[in-house]
């Protein structure tokens, strides 16, 4: 049986206390810990925190067993959460595959989770799996489940019902779950046992369970390329179909009736979500600034777009949002779209668009939309020789003025083509050279719009995103990247350096990973698979992907000037004059990570080398001082040797100089103090 469920949850990964935290290149993401935006009005967004959970694999269970779109209801989940049109969730932590395991939710709901959710905070947690009752109790299964084990491997709901009740604290919670018999996996009784339980776990809780009693719950390939009929339905009215009244704002309320309503369609009466009792039917789900419109609410009856297209991977917008993917032979289904008038749009590189255009949903009814891109984009030779030599000169720029040129080149060639979305893109990159990221960002969302299909763009946006300290909306670029093209070893690195500054290891290890599969030479993706494996604590695992690092980017400054060292990483893609710098950074980063290492697995002398050698890229970082003070005085007090606290209150002092309020300003001045009464009583 097929469990997924939204629990009000927050999880934001644990960082360590001895982090580098430097303005420059932070290692730990540190989120606002106010309370949030204005939504409309006096209506304010609480501070909201979520957990997704996807288990497609089940390596102990039987292949008629395995799950087909879990992972991808929890990839689509993760993307509206985090949406600033959508769910307007700070922190989202997502867990997939085999980091699904019973120690990991544990960790995050009975332990992160309580730690950082308030009174006054959202939470939600997302849950998509299997199932199972065992003597009458209910268990999620994680992705380390074994049916011959259940009591030990499942996660009992007695265990999330004492979470939501006595350890997590929130405004408003929520518990959405869809079951249905994947594989037989579990009885018609059973599915009672789990819908009853589910919905009973906690009356402060807004529960909605996918089906009534004894009732499967579907999943199908044809919707949206392929999600659960419940989850597909929860993501449409987060999108804010479910926002009836117009106002920008999807309530408890809304979403139950949007989702209740077209699952029961959808499956021909076959499938009923169900809700509990006693939550705030108010309580506000998703935010969707630019939907909110005055005027009658649409009928309560909904309808359906099937997208047919003559080429494959054609991206296909309605209402100004990407819907999915179309190809030839493989249409888009589109359930679940209000009455009247959408305004729908295709897309493929390389062509003119299709769209926008006026297509009507009629209640009740599907209509086939046929999308024929036909056109090949054609530019004038005068757009196309401009774009030649402005590129030429762009790629030779050395400073300031040299990029301002550029900028005022490429502005005449968009004014000669105002749909030439290459000539867009590298006036952003133009902007963001001048760190003029507010046009530098408005002229990467031109050539997306543009061509949304333009991965390098979406790339380099990413990228950009950085610097303005967008880390969540550039996870949502990067991960349409990878979505589309597995094997862009670039974007999946950037995706690990993203994830490595929201604290969430596992995801940056796996697509650290993915960087490395595609390009084992790839320096970076060793570095931030570095970074993830240390801030697991698994500092042994991590010195050699540190050494990697420094292998492979063993340059010297000549050769960093003459081949153009690119580092996309803390956001900007550094090159020329600032080239050097950027090398000589990350070596300074890279060689403070084994010093870390090597300090937290005792071998002192190894640390001391590899901090004295990260200063010698970058002298002036507080923390190497400090943690170089440190390990100094633990091989003092394990050798005994009292001349190594000389050293080591030279190296505090020194990061104290440097940075008076660094964070761990108030250990460093105790252990000053602590050498200097010693050294004073000998």
């Amino acid at each position: 049986m097929r469990i997924l469920g939204f629990f009000c949850v927050a999880a934001l990964a644990w960082g360590q206390a001895d982090a580098r935290k430097k303005q420059t290149r932070d290692l730990k993401y540190e989120p606002d810990k106010t309370m949030d935006a204005p939504v409309a009005g006096n209506v304010r967004v609480p501070r909201s925190y979520a957990v997704v959970i996807g288990v497609s694999s089940y390596p102990k269970l039987k292949p008629a067993q395995q799950l087909k779109f879990t992972e991808a209801d929890a990839e689509s989940i993760n993307s509206i959460l985090i949406s600033k049109e959508g769910g307007n969730f700070q922190v989202v932590h997502k867990l997939t595959g085999s980091r699904a395991n019973l120690a990991n939710i544990r960790k995050e709901l009975e332990e992160w989770l309580p730690s950082v959710a308030h009174d006054d905070d959202r939470v939600l947690i997302y849950f998509a799996g299997h199932g199972f009752v065992y003597k009458g109790k209910v268990y999620l299964a994680p992705s380390d489940f074994d049916p011959a084990n259940i009591e030990s491997t499942g996660y009992s709901t007695e265990a999330l019902g004492a979470a939501f009740g006595s350890k997590i604290k929130g405004k408003w919670k929520v518990l959405l779950t869809d079951a249905c018999h994947s594989g037989a996996a579990t009885t018609d009784t059973d599915v009672r046992t789990i819908n009853t339980r589910l919905l009973d776990l906690n009356r402060s809780v807004y529960s909605l369970t996918a089906s009534r009693d004894r009732e499967v719950a579907f999943e199908s390939p044809d919707m949206g390329g392929g999600h659960g009929v419940f989850s597909y339905y929860v993501v449409k009215g987060l999108e804010g179909e479910a926002d009836e009244s117009k106002d920008g704002i999807v309530t408890a309320d809304e979403l139950t009736a949007y989702v209740q309503r077209n699952v029961r369609d959808y499956t021909k009466g076959r499938q009923n979500p169900h809700v509990g009792s006693g939550f705030d039917n108010n309580m506000l789900l998703a935010f969707n600034p630019t939907g909110a419109r005055s005027g009658k609410p649409p009928q309560p009856k909904f309808g359906t777009l099937i997208f047919e297209t003559n080429l494959d991977n054609v991206e296909v917008f309605v209402d100004g949002k990407s819907a999915g993917l179309a190809g030839k032979g493989k249409n888009l289904t589109l359930p679940g779209l209000t009455p009247g008038v959408h305004q729908v749009k295709a897309v493929h590189m390389g062509y003119e668009p299709v769209g926008p255009r006026e297509e009507m949903v009629y209640p009740g009814q599907e209509t086939t939309v046929t999308l024929k891109l036909l056109i090949p984009r054609k530019r004038t030779k005068a757009a196309l020789d401009k774009l030649d030599t402005a590129t030429e000169q762009y790629l030779k720029a050395r400073g300031p003025d040299d990029y301002r040129r550029a900028v005022r080149n490429f502005q005449e060639i968009l004014t000669l083509d105002p749909t030439f979305s290459q000539a867009a893109l590298f006036l952003a990159r133009a902007y963001r050279d001048l760190t003029d990221y507010d046009q530098s960002a408005k002229h990467f969302q031109k050539a997306i719009e543009l061509d949304p299909d333009y991965m390098e763009a979406r790339r380099l946006y990413g990228g950009m995103l950085f610097d303005r300290g967008d880390v969540d909306e550039a996870i949502r670029q990067l991960n349409t990247v990878v979505r589309r093209e597995k094997n862009d070893g670039t974007a999946w690195y950037l995706l690990a350096q993203a994830f490595r500054l929201k604290e969430r290891y596992d995801e940056a290890i796996d697509a650290a990973q993915n960087a490395v599969r595609v390009n084992p030479n790839n320096a970076e993706a060793h570095l931030w698979l570095a970074e993830g494996i240390r801030m697991k604590n698994r500092f042994l695992d991590a010195i050699p992907e540190y050494k990697e690092y420094l292998r492979l980017s063993n340059y010297n400054s000549s050769a960093v000037e003459k081949f153009g060292y690119y580092f996309i990483g803390f956001g900007l893609s550094k090159k020329r004059a600032a080239n050097t710098d950027v090398w000589r950074e990350m070596r300074a980063y890279a060689y403070f990570g084994l010093c870390n290492c090597e300090e937290k697995l005792f071998h002192f002398d190894n640390a001391i080398f590899y901090c004295q050698k990260a200063l010698t890229f970058d002298k002036g970082d507080p923390l190497t001082h400090y943690v170089l003070g440190r390990t100094y005085m633990k091989q003092a007090q394990a050798t005994g040797d009292a001349g190594l606290l000389v050293a080591s209150r030279k190296h505090f002092n020194d990061a104290l100089t440097i940075n008076p309020d660094l964070e761990q300003s108030a250990a460093i001045k105790g252990n000053i103090q602590t050498i200097d009464k010693f050294l004073k009583a000998r």
